[in-house]
């Protein structure tokens, strides 16, 4: 791909010196570049898993609750040779090895999540350390969260960046990470680990819609983590999931209409989109949001058409919404009224998910790659996707990705899906935990949360190549990290990269 300049030659960048740093000064004429979105994504998840049906057995619960009930096969956790930090660093070194882009040429580096280990110092400031060889100190933006909705309001800042008068030319990183655990109990199994980093400029394959979305913000005490000495939430099960789709009704019909306006369409409803992906705490709360998109759509379609359509659901029209969340014939009437949508599509993007677990800020995006790595690429090119983003508290945004219709062997596009495309081998690689030692690692992590100084006891070859680790906490709490060398097989796949530039 052409770098920003070649591309974009009317922008020519300018280099002034101020004392002995050169800043780039903003592109001088058309603020709105084209095509902003997703040039290139990376996901990370543990090289650690604990089988569902196995952890059913073991918590002696009722046989397919986790797998049947939530959705789940397999759940990613790290142990304390690995934290967000770590996590972080991974990923985005990755991203930068793939696409080949210099470090100079980053200008924005946002950190979306909520597995804080400091009050103070950002995430964002650590993998600074990235940045160093290069002299690169001029990179804007920190940490921002908001439960898993922290990577949706950092995708959306540097798109802002980008379309601002801030903008100098430069590419913008976002990176979603979470390590979500829970308390032994109920809620263990929804937990999961992972991080995704994304590469977001002009000229992207993944175009984000401009001018379209919807956002639905609230106070509530869904979920949330006011003991700040223990990793594990609060959560009201029950409430989250009524504000889940609660958020999922209000920002879909604001944004049916807000794209309305922005494509030119006279109507905007499920057929217009190829996919429809969405977070994921758990797979099946997914499959019920799919449900309640139809739904929707049945409440505001009062056509004669409609009601041949949905027969024997015209009394539902008459139940105040707000009173249908946990309505079990709604719900099974329109999951299986939407079940064709949802295998085609919603059902490819959940392979992540079903295999890794929830990822917190990560979930969607890992929900999106899912996607591009499911399907053929002559069959995701020229589609519309929606996303879907939730975070307790409440925060929720829902917008679209047009992908490129350009799928040729050495197009953008195909290279972007080639960079992800490993994700089903390193699925089948993961190392799987007895559910004893699994829980024997979540109490030894219990007990060490928050020690210093502390050294982990590190089994580097259970890492895969390339993964940063922490090596140690000091007695003031200052956290260092050490990186597994690539192996040959990682040195050569980087020689043959994106070269975004």
């Amino acid at each position: 791909m052409p770098s920003v300049q070649e591309t974009n030659a009317e922008k020519k960048e300018q280099v002034v010196t101020n004392g002995q740093q050169e800043v780039a000064s903003p592109p001088s004429v058309n603020p709105w570049p084209e095509n902003v979105g997703i040039l290139s994504m990376e996901m990370y998840f543990p090289n650690n898993y604990v089988d569902q049906t196995e952890l059913e057995e073991h918590d002696e619960v009722s046989k397919g609750k986790y797998t049947i009930g939530l959705g789940q096969t397999k759940m990613g956790f790290v142990d304390d040779c690995e934290d967000i930090q770590s996590i972080c660093l991974t990923i985005v070194k990755r991203l930068l090895e793939k696409t080949r882009v210099s470090p100079k040429r980053i200008g924005f580096l946002m950190v979306g999540t909520e597995s804080l280990i400091d009050k103070s110092k950002s995430i964002k400031s650590t993998l600074m350390q990235l940045f160093e060889d290069c002299d690169n100190h001029e990179i804007e933006a920190v940490d921002t969260y908001n439960a898993c909705y922290g990577g949706t309001a950092a995708l959306f800042a540097a798109l802002n960046w980008i379309e601002s008068s801030s903008w100098d030319g430069r590419y913008a990183i976002v990176v979603c990470a979470d390590n979500a655990v829970y308390a032994k109990g109920n809620a263990r199994p929804t937990g999961g680990c992972g991080g995704c980093a994304m590469l977001i400029g002009p000229h992207a394959p993944l175009v984000i819609t401009r001018g379209a979305k919807a956002t639905y913000m609230s106070h509530v005490y869904d979920f949330y983590k006011p003991n700040l000495a223990s990793e594990y939430p609060v959560v009201d099960g029950k409430l989250s999931i009524s504000c889940y789709l609660k958020a999922v009704d209000k920002c879909y019909n604001l944004f049916k209409e807000r794209l309305k306006r922005v494509s030119l369409q006279d109507k905007i409803d499920l057929d217009y989109f190829d996919g429809l992906v969405f977070h994921s705490p758990f797979c099946k709360l997914v499959q019920k949001s799919v449900a309640r998109l139809l739904f929707n759509e049945f409440l505001a379609d009062k056509s004669e058409e409609a009601i041949e359509k949905y027969r024997d659901c015209e009394k539902f029209r008459k139940i105040d919404i707000e009173e249908t969340y946990f309505d079990k014939e709604i719900e099974k009437k329109f999951v299986e009224l939407s079940k064709e949508i949802f295998e085609e599509k919603t059902k490819p993007s959940l392979l992540l998910s079903t295999e890794v677990g929830n990822m917190y800020t990560a979930s969607l995006y890992s929900c999106l790659v899912s996607y591009l790595v499911s399907k053929d690429i002559e069959d995701i090119a020229g589609q519309n996707v929606l996303l879907f983003s939730y975070g307790s508290g409440m925060a929720a945004t829902m917008f679209s990705i047009s992908i490129s219709s350009d799928g040729e062997e050495g197009s953008p596009l195909h290279r972007l899906i080639s960079s992800i495309s490993n994700v089903k081998e390193r699925l089948e690689k993961r190392i799987k935990v007895d559910p004893k030692e699994f829980t024997k690692i979540m109490e030894q992590k219990e007990k060490v949360h928050g020690q210093a100084p502390f050294t982990p006891e590190v089994k580097v070859e259970k890492l895969i190549n390339g993964t940063y680790y922490l090596d140690k906490i000091d007695d003031q709490h200052r956290r260092t990290y050490k990186r597994k060398p690539l192996g040959a097989a990682e040195v050569s796949q980087f020689h043959c990269a994106l070269n975004i530039e």
